[in-house]
């Protein structure tokens, strides 16, 4: 069972469709002892780093995500949700996200039309089972306007190009973010939902 934390500010329908898609049992929750007792957890999220992060405090899960991260536990961050898995967000000032992985939250530079909404190709830069039956150039579907800066580098798994290098994919041990929608990614997306629910032990 895969626990997709519902904190008011992510697109959850869709998304537990997908996990439907390929039968793969969800439960959309802010139940701690709910979190607790699934074998992986999805932080979807969209809108703003800061208003999303004061959510997560008020329904007091930021502790239980970073416990169950820290658990060993399958973790997947989606678009905003992958956002607050770092350590620091410049949206708009200065926030403290999840601290989960090492980088910085900076807005696409102007030099590119923001946000960055539509089709985008896939670079994969190092072999991964998220990236399993995925092909390089791979299209998926983007909405933001802000990306991770200063990523450590042994954590990035697929890039995009826009403007600069946009990670896409990243993971470190078993935290995982993905900057784009795989829920909207069509099957490529599906693909990349049914890796994650492999890892599930």
């Amino acid at each position: 069972m895969i626990a997709i934390i519902d904190y008011g500010v992510g697109n959850i329908k869709s998304l537990q469709f997908a996990f439907d898609k390929l039968d793969i049992k969800t439960c959309v929750t802010a139940s701690k002892e709910t979190i607790t007792s699934c074998d992986a957890v999805v932080l979807p999220g969209v809108g703003a780093f800061n208003d999303a992060m004061k959510a997560l405090e008020a329904h007091g899960l930021v502790d239980i995500l970073k416990h169950e991260a820290g658990s060993g536990k399958p973790f997947l961050g989606i678009c905003l949700g992958m956002q607050l898995l770092y350590e620091k967000s410049y949206e708009d000032g200065i926030w403290d996200g999840l601290g989960l992985l090492s980088g910085q939250i900076e807005r696409i530079a102007p030099t590119v039309k923001v946000p960055h909404m539509g089709w985008n190709t896939l670079a994969h830069h190092r072999a991964n089972p998220i990236i399993s039956s995925i092909d390089e150039q791979s299209y998926v579907y983007f909405v933001h306007s802000y990306y991770i800066t200063k990523p450590d580098q042994a954590s990035l798994v697929s890039s995009c190009l826009y403007g600069d290098e946009v990670p896409a994919i990243v993971q470190r041990d078993n935290v995982i973010g993905m900057q784009f929608h795989p829920e909207k990614s069509g099957q490529i997306g599906i693909q990349l939902l049914k890796n994650f629910g492999e890892m599930i032990s």
